[in-house]
């Protein structure tokens, strides 16, 4: 999801408490439930759709319900459907041996012209005629087609192997030569009609920013009124797009919704799957997003998912499952500052994505308490602006100043202000596009601004319109989700980093640009940032990898964007569990050396190790009776999986560090090579390969090693223990991070 403001969350608070509760549901009432029934059956027999009825029926024990409790059937790529149900009968129908999951449908949350070139994905760079067969499925909140970023000028018709659609509807006339497919999914009308098309159509501007990020033609002289001018583009500009609108204002993104669109992507023919979209993590047979990719994976279609935002706390990492490529989001060394200038001669730099340009030389300056109605202490913190405790008389006309918040520009506006300066708890890298003139300072400008307040009768201010400027870079997002994650505690997430900060790209002209609407600024490109925008650039990345290796599968793609990757710099407390193994680098994502593959097979022998019930496994693939975990080679080591990365997690009790993670890698560099590994460990960790020599003679011979970790209890406060191992051959550097954490316990 895309950090959007959320002040007027205040403003609105009791209308959605009072909506909740009228809204709350009884065990007597029927919900939807999706009833997951795993792969497609081979045999002929019955349609998809009787067989749900019949199991509708049998759980009901009456047809005519059990026909008008069924929602949506799912039956092109896995098999199940939807139901509204009582408790009672999801019970029944999850005990039915034909069914795999029946879980509660919930709404999940939506989670440029610089950051290709930042990337090192020039206009000049080399691209492979390929790369226009390639289709980027993304599942958002529509698209604006309108967008110059979606011109098919000099495009030929759709890839022979497409079989998608076209869906027309309410400001969306047709699809082009660029954007071949759009579809809508609304099965709980979960939209709002005053503010939703009902139809491909993007009323959000989230998709249409997702999907020209990903693969938007080149736009000369894109802007946010005049900031951050240059060529937009997306990272595969000759590639196709197909839009699977699943998220809706005020709705959120349900689970049917979200599994339908999977079910026809993988039919359509896409190659690859953008999902800017998260929500609590779950098992992977009871999570939509999980369910539909595991499924892309088995017919060879990566899924890009965001690793979501709620950074910088631990533990917040979404999308966790190891056939998805999740993606942490970066800053790029590009910033955007607000200048403020004091009436007393002082300045003070902030930041903020704030698009108008002063009319006077000065305004009158006031603060919270100063413009504080009579009775504002009873609502909410003064000094903060909080609404309902600021008076509009002593509002009206003037720059405020607020403490502790980077939201309170709407509130400010809503009473007539002519800015806001807001003074934030502790530093921020989000630029937030402001409703006025605005900008957001660190805590100790703030005491400056305000004490200069209090010293004069007259203080004044004004705020200059937004300036870009140079900043170092990467770093890890201060919102973007970290690990450690909890369904399969060895496997390290996020996988890797992309960009996410402030980034600008297409934006639907159906919207205003902070999504308001009493906001009339529309433009054609926007600012925005979120693990949303870092998604479609990993997507990119691997399209772009695949135009070059067609035949790779999702699992050597992802391998080769992530032994390539940039490791970053990192904050001690966060390590790779902010950035995985690191900022992605395309170009040479394309050579990587060597590649971890993941077969199927393998998979489903992690899931056995996982404890996944056989039956379910079955299910799952296809097979007409239960998977036996016996028949395929155990999964050995730590983690079970054959992944790029290596993670273990400690509990708080345990005493020493011991792990082995076994490897295989395949030579996809030169046919004779040799490859030698090296460790980069920390004190009180020891890390050895075995063996540390491999010999490659021909193209695709696979070698195997071991990797054994050992260690010392780790000293007392300490949670974090990284590693690195690089196989190289002089030519290729293959890097993998080996992370242990440990859980500390709870001071007190």
């Amino acid at each position: 999801m895309d950090i959007k403001q959320n002040n007027i969350l205040a403003f609105v608070f009791h209308v959605i408490l009072v909506a909740t509760l009228i809204n709350c549901s009884t065990d007597h009432e029927r919900k939807p439930y999706i009833v997951y029934m795993g792969a497609l059956s081979d045999g002929a027999g019955i349609s998809v759709m009787e067989e749900h009825q019949g199991l509708l029926s049998r759980a009901i024990g009456d047809e005519k319900i059990a026909r008008e409790s069924r929602v949506y059937s799912y039956g092109k790529s896995f098999n199940g459907f939807v139901a509204r149900l009582l408790p009672q009968e999801a019970q029944r129908l999850s005990e039915d041996e034909s069914v795999v999951s029946v879980f509660p449908n919930t709404r999940r949350k939506l989670h440029t012209t610089r950051t290709w070139d930042f990337l090192g994905m020039t206009k000049t760079l080399k691209r492979r005629q390929t790369e226009s067969n390639i289709v980027v499925a993304v599942l958002d909140t529509g698209i604006y087609i309108k967008s110059p970023s979606f011109n098919d000028k000099g495009f030929g018709p759709p890839p022979a192997k497409w079989k998608g659609k076209c869906v027309t509807g309410r400001n969306f006339t047709g699809c082009n030569n660029k954007v071949i497919g759009a579809k809508y999914y609304n099965l709980d009308n979960a939209g709002d009609p005053e503010r939703d098309d009902i139809s491909p159509a993007d009323t959000d501007g989230h998709g249409t920013h997702t999907s020209s990020t990903a693969a938007g033609v080149a736009v000369r002289g894109a802007s946010l009124y005049g900031l951050a001018k240059g060529t937009a583009r997306g990272g595969v500009p000759s590639a196709r797009i197909a839009m699977y609108k699943v998220c809706w204002n005020g709705g959120g993104c349900s689970d049917m919704d979200l599994l339908a669109a999977f079910d026809d992507a993988i039919q359509d023919g896409v190659d690859l799957i953008s999902v800017s979209i998260g929500g609590a993590s779950r098992s992977f047979l009871d999570d939509p997003i999980a369910i539909g990719s595991f499924h892309a994976m088995k017919k060879g279609i990566l899924t890009s998912c965001s690793a979501g935002n709620d950074g910088p706390y631990a533990g917040t990492v979404e999308n966790v499952a190891p056939w998805i490529f999740t993606v942490a989001a970066t800053g790029v060394d590009r910033k955007f500052e607000t200048a403020v200038k004091l009436g007393n001669g002082a300045a003070v730099s902030g930041i903020s994505v704030n698009t108008f340009t002063p009319r006077k030389k000065m305004y009158p300056l006031t603060n919270g308490v100063h413009a504080a109605n009579a009775t504002g202490y009873n609502y909410g913190n003064v000094s903060a602006c909080d609404y309902g405790t600021l008076s509009e008389d002593k509002v009206k006309g003037k720059i405020v100043y607020c403490l502790g918040s980077a939201t309170q520009d709407y509130t400010i506006k809503f009473l007539g202000g002519a800015g806001t300066i807001m003074a934030l708890d502790a530093p921020s890298d989000i630029a937030f596009t402001t409703f006025l003139p605005a900008t957001s300072v660190v805590a100790k400008d703030g005491i400056s601004i305000d004490r200069y307040i209090n010293s004069t009768k007259n203080p004044q201010a004004v705020i200059y319109k937004t300036r870009t400027a140079n900043t170092t870079a990467p770093f890890v997002a201060s919102f973007s989700s970290r690990g450690p994650q909890s369904i399969n505690l060895n496997i390290l997430k996020p996988d890797i980093a992309a960009p996410g900060l402030d980034i600008l790209a297409a934006y639907s002209q159906l919207v205003s640009i902070t999504g308001d609407i009493t906001d009339k600024r529309i433009a054609p490109f926007n600012i925005i940032s979120g693990t949303s925008m870092a998604c479609p650039h990993v997507a990119a990345a691997a399209a772009y990898v695949k135009s070059f290796h067609p035949d790779w599968s999702p699992a050597a793609i992802k391998s080769a964007l992530m032994t390539t990757a940039i490791p970053m710099k990192i904050k001690p407390e966060d390590a790779e569990l902010g950035s995985g193994s690191g900022q992605i680098n395309p170009r040479k994502a394309i050579h990587p050396g060597l590649v971890y593959d993941i077969s199927l097979s393998s998979y489903l022998s992690f899931l056995c190790k996982e404890g996944y019930n056989g039956t379910d496994i079955g299910r799952l693939i296809g097979g007409k009776n239960k998977h036996d975990c016996s028949s395929f080679s155990p999964a050995r080591g730590t983690d079970g999986l054959n992944y790029p990365s290596m993670h273990m997690q400690l509990n708080e009790t345990a005493s020493r560090i011991s792990a082995v993670f076994y490897r295989t890698v395949t030579n996809v560099g030169y046919g004779d090579s040799v490859y030698k590994a090296t460790v980069a460990s920390p004190k009180g960790l020891s890390v050895q390969v075995v063996p540390s020599t491999l010999k490659f003679d021909r193209l695709h011979k696979k070698q195997s090693f071991k990797v054994v970790v050992k260690g010392r209890p780790m000293k007392k406060g300490t949670s974090i223990l990284s590693a690195l191992l690089e196989w190289s051959d002089s030519k290729h550097s293959v890097k993998s991070p080996i992370l242990v954490y440990k859980l500390l316990p709870l001071s007190g």
